[in-house]
């Protein structure tokens, strides 16, 4: 007999929110706000992308990745995935440091260019890559000059 699987990992979460409580992106603290929100007291490293259309209203979340203490494994393909899958024009990338320290690192750095990289092929445009704490303290790597 032939064994056929099926996925069933690929799902959405949706949560509803209030109308005032859409999340709009018009500056990094913005970001950093939402990302902090989400995974800023996290005891191990959590890769997280926000989604957004045109007009730079959040349309999803996406948690890529959880790692350890201080890495997280980053693949574009799981990066990207929320993204296409919500229709996004553009994402902001997010992580968390468990020491609560927004300093990136050279690694941070280098998946950075990597992933706008791979938004330019892809055409979904990665408009920042905020380090934040619980505090929504962030590093911008666009501000920064790492874009």
């Amino acid at each position: 007999m032939k064994k056929v699987y099926e996925v069933v990992k690929i799902k959405q979460v949706i949560k509803e929110v209030a109308e005032e409580e859409k999340f709009i992106i018009r500056c990094p603290q913005d970001g950093a706000n939402v990302a902090a929100e989400f995974i800023g007291d996290e005891d191990r490293e959590v890769f997280f992308i926000l989604c957004m259309n045109t007009k730079n209203h959040v349309v999803a979340v996406h948690r890529c990745h959880v790692g350890g203490l201080n890495a997280s494994l980053v693949v574009p393909r799981e990066v990207f995935k929320s993204a296409i899958l919500n229709n996004s024009a553009s994402i902001i990338l997010s992580h968390q440091h468990p020491s609560q320290d927004v300093t990136p690192s050279r690694e941070d750095i280098e998946v950075t260019r990597r992933l706008v990289e791979c938004g330019r092929l892809l055409g979904i445009e990665v408009l920042d890559h905020l380090i934040v704490n619980a505090k929504a303290n962030f590093y911008s790597m666009k501000e920064k000059g790492h874009l």
